[in-house]
């Protein structure tokens, strides 16, 4: 068994196959969590879990490049409609994704923060993990995880996942120390800069996730085709290499790392 913390089948990429991609991942002991980025993919993620009676799960949440101001199909942050899907499905284990993006628009950065801090608060009312996206800006000048940093810290909440992890070693200790996890992607396998894998050498395997990003990202030796669930292992065999450690002892840690976090009915 082995767990892809976050994973988008709910995304058009799947539309023609996701049954058959999730009949392959069961048959070979691989579960996912599908993250919403709004309503509509958060609605089919949540209908995609209720297909399966383990080993599918999902994330509902509005992206912050989707969060109202934003250039990228804007949508407001329906409280209400996250209530109902929260409350109709035990298969639900996180709110997100959501978080702070500077790359794409940051024109509406005061929007992301509200909204942010919404997902936060559901996910305290119903028991729920945060999964958080964070990106800087391209020039470097704004950073996400500083900001994250300091919401997470002024809401008094530490309980989620950094997704898809592209900061410091500091950053990445200051977020573990807040009770968060670490989630690292195919990035890994193929990062030249050699940053990820300092960050990994200098974190505890207890805090670390895996994940594909799927249908994004995809890792060494599938660059440049459609990611899937089915390729988390490359990832933890790239974070194998660079800890000098088993491959085993990954996987058995980042499920025992996802299931203390998620809390898999």
């Amino acid at each position: 068994m082995i767990i892809d913390t976050h994973a988008h089948l709910n995304f058009e990429a799947f539309d023609d196959d996701w049954d058959e991609v999730i009949a392959d991942c069961q048959a070979k002991g691989v579960w996912m969590i599908n993250v919403g980025s709004q309503l509509t993919t958060s609605r089919k993620a949540v209908a995609m879990s209720s297909k399966y009676q383990q080993g599918v799960y999902a994330a509902v949440g509005l992206h912050p490049i989707h969060v109202s101001g934003s250039s990228f199909n804007p949508e407001a942050f329906n409280i209400d409609e996250y209530r109902v899907l929260l409350r109709h499905s035990d298969k639900i284990v996180a709110l997100g994704e959501t978080g702070i993006d500077f790359f794409h628009d940051d024109s509406n950065f005061e929007n992301q923060i509200k909204v942010f801090v919404k997902h936060i608060n559901l996910a305290k009312e119903f028991d729920r993990a945060v999964i958080v996206h964070s990106r800087n800006s391209k020039d470097g000048s704004r950073n996400a995880y500083e900001e994250i940093l300091k919401i997470i810290k002024e809401q008094a909440f530490g309980r989620g996942v950094i997704h898809c992890f592209g900061g410091t070693v500091d950053q990445a200790k200051r977020f573990i120390d807040q009770g968060f996890f670490v989630g690292f992607t195919g990035i890994v396998t193929f990062d030249k800069t050699g940053e990820l894998a300092e960050v990994i050498v200098n974190l505890p395997l207890e805090s670390i996730l895996i994940e594909t990003d799927s249908p994004y990202l995809a890792p060494v030796p599938y660059r440049g085709k459609r990611n899937q669930p089915q390729y988390v292992d490359e990832v933890a065999k790239k974070i194998a290499e660079i800890k000098g450690i088993d491959y085993n002892k990954v996987v058995e840690q980042t499920v025992k790392n996802a299931q203390q976090l998620f809390k898999f009915n």
